[in-house]
């Protein structure tokens, strides 16, 4: 009698520890990680975040601002197993929505256990760009009668009333954005999505002239609704950085983004018969996942 309520007592025991254990060890999870080339930190507030891709659902992995070397995520087994795509996104400042941004930078398709993530397919390929700008500043020239300031504007135009930059359609999320280096301050020229259209910009420009129908600003004047110190205005562009950016524009950071298709140092010499070719640079981020 003893030993039968003895061995009745361990398996019940047994049982006891079993559910328990099962309880406390929850879904099988595992790593997976990202190494990708290019990618440079992120100091503004926004954040990169992972996706995988679960029969057609985004799954989150946890969001990072310091891509160098390998960074791991801990993931459900499953959904690592099930995966058929990864995304890498740019989150914008407080992002809580656990929704991927419209700003997706490198994505791929599993071939076994690791992606391939590749810029091109997902933003733009930046392989075959040009540009050009000259330095004027047509936005104070009342009546059309040139006020003889042109060191204080630049335009991203060729000749009077033509494009200068060619630039590929960018994907939603993405726009260019153009830049004058003035030393101690980089200021925005304001970000466009299409070569042959007035930009979002002309916040500095002066008055009684006519704004180009292209990307473009003159540094004559600053509001007084807009802060910005360490610069004194009317602001000189020669001899200046000059440069274009391909910029998650819903991220936040008034900070140039690190990929620059176009670069220049502007000249002493102004108007539109003396043109500054622009450099082209096509290095673009690229990655692979494994799991």
């Amino acid at each position: 009698m003893t030993k039968k309520i003895l061995v009745l007592v361990t398996l019940m025991l047994g049982v006891l520890f079993t559910s328990c254990s099962g309880d406390d060890d929850g879904p099988a999870t595992t790593t997976i990680q990202l190494q990708t080339i290019g990618l440079e930190n992120l100091t503004g507030g926004s954040t990169y975040q992972g996706w995988l891709i679960v029969d057609g659902q985004a799954v989150a992995t946890d969001k990072f601002t310091e891509p160098n070397g390998i960074v791991s995520f801990n993931v459900l087994a499953t959904d690592a197993e099930k995966a058929t795509q990864f995304v890498l996104t740019i989150e914008p400042t407080g992002d809580n929505d656990n929704i991927p941004s419209a700003a997706k930078i490198l994505t791929g398709n599993f071939s076994g256990n690791a992606a391939q993530l590749t810029f091109d397919t997902v933003v733009a390929d930046l392989s075959n760009t040009s540009g050009q700008f000259f330095l004027a500043t047509p936005t104070d020239n009342a009546g059309g009668v040139d006020n003889n300031n042109d060191e204080f504007g630049v335009w991203f135009m060729d000749g009077a009333n033509a494009a200068g930059l060619s630039l590929p359609a960018l994907s939603s999320g993405w726009k260019y954005e153009g830049w004058v280096d003035f030393g101690n301050k980089i200021v925005s020229t304001g970000t466009f999505s299409d070569v042959n259209t007035v930009d979002d910009g002309n916040l500095f420009k002066g008055s009684g002239g006519d704004v180009p129908s292209f990307p473009g600003e003159d540094f004559l004047v600053i509001p007084s609704q807009v802060s910005l110190s360490g610069i004194s205005f009317p602001a000189e562009v020669t001899g200046k950085r000059v440069f274009i950016t391909v910029e998650p524009f819903q991220d936040n950071d008034p900070n140039p983004f690190f990929i620059e298709p176009l670069s220049a140092i502007a000249g002493i010499t102004t108007g539109p018969a003396n043109p500054v070719l622009m450099t082209s640079n096509n290095a673009v981020p690229s990655g692979r996942l494994t799991r």
